[in-house]
């Protein structure tokens, strides 16, 4: 574990919640990508944006903190289990590291939050965010891309077996005339200190997106997941 250093001045900090227990893609943590360990890919371009005071990993797993150390990041704390099982929500984990940080002397104003799968960032992205939240008077930017069609044209199986519309009151709106949804990218979140530990959930609070596209946006959370986010990976760094 690795021996905190607080540095009162320094207050814009990276946080990856990294538990050790993964179902679907079992150590997904640390399991190599394209050869290097997942976490090791976020770890390093977190690091490398050179937008963070400290780049912290909260995490229950020897494992897992030895190649975070490794990387670059700091790991000042274990999880504990209440807070590392398939159950415990983000919120509480990001609550409780923000307390140990303070508690050991470390200011924390802005605090992003990067998931361990999130290997398609940018230091340019995290960078933008940050100056968003700044300037937006958000709590909270997150990272987001529209939808690839219209939702207000979403359908459903009916329990008569056919499809129907789910908002059929636009079944005859031009596409352009209807208003951009946008999902969650699940990438990255900045967020005020204040607003991670009393504000509403991230899609309550004053909240604004920083929007990526298509082909950067990627779930890794089965094994096909994970082929596809290679093959996607490995041709965006030949075309760099």
């Amino acid at each position: 574990m690795s021996d905190p250093q607080p540095s009162p001045d320094a207050g814009v900090v990276a946080l990856v919640p990294a538990r050790g227990g993964s179902k679907r893609i079992p150590r997904k943590n640390v399991k190599p990508f394209r050869g290097v360990p997942l976490l090791t890919r976020v770890v390093g371009t977190l690091v490398e944006s050179g937008i963070f005071d400290r780049v912290v990993v909260s995490t229950d797993d020897d494992e897992i903190a030895a190649i975070a150390e490794a990387a670059g990041a700091d790991v000042p704390f274990r999880r504990p289990a209440e807070l590392s099982d398939d159950h415990t929500g983000t919120r509480p984990v990001i609550q409780h590291a923000i307390r140990e940080l303070t508690a050991a002397g470390q200011a924390v104003d802005e605090l992003c939050v990067v998931y361990p799968a999130a290997v398609f960032v940018s230091g340019d992205d995290l960078a933008a965010g940050r100056e968003r939240l700044r300037s937006s008077g958000a709590q909270f930017v997150m990272s987001a891309a529209s939808y690839a069609a219209p939702v207000q044209r979403a359908l459903a199986v009916g329990e008569d077996g056919w499809m129907h519309m789910l908002w059929p009151e636009f079944a005859l709106t031009r596409s352009q005339d209807l208003v951009e949804a946008y999902h969650d990218a699940g990438q990255f979140y900045w967020g005020t200190v204040d607003a991670w530990l009393t504000g509403p959930s991230v899609l309550a609070a004053r909240t604004v997106p920083h929007v990526l596209p298509h082909w950067r946006v990627q779930d890794i959370d089965t094994p096909e997941d994970w082929e596809r986010a290679e093959l996607i990976h490995r041709l965006a760094e030949s075309e760099d």
